[in-house]
């Protein structure tokens, strides 16, 4: 099932093009027991990215064991948008996070990644 997620996570990336340029197209999706409840992507420059996109749409909501799929590593500093790997740390339900690339910039490059 991870690669039926990390594909749909793929399918929202594509969704960003060309708007959120020059920022890359990231695709998330969150999921509970083996069931999509949020997706996102990068918005324009400035808006939301992909992950903090999908984390809006379970606000309020109860779940215990969540899992993200995400298509590149969540940023871990702030820019012209706060730092995702610090919006997913503060949330706290997300217990797993699956990532298709390692972000090559260097302010993350896998300083958040644990294996």
């Amino acid at each position: 099932m991870d690669e039926i997620f990390m594909l749909a996570a793929l399918a929202q990336s594509r969704k960003a093009l060309p708007e959120c340029l020059p920022n890359p197209p990231v695709g998330c999706v969150i999921v509970d027991t083996q069931k999509i409840v949020a997706q996102g992507y990068t918005q324009v420059p400035g808006k939301d990215r992909a992950e903090a996109d999908a984390l809006k749409q379970i606000q309020g909501k109860a779940f215990n064991f969540l899992k993200m799929y995400v298509t590149l590593e969540p940023c871990s500093f702030h820019g012209r948008t706060p730092a995702c790997a610090l919006a997913i740390a503060e949330d706290c339900r997300i217990h797993e996070i699956y990532v298709s690339l390692v972000d090559p910039d260097p302010r993350n490059k896998g300083h958040y990644i644990i294996v």
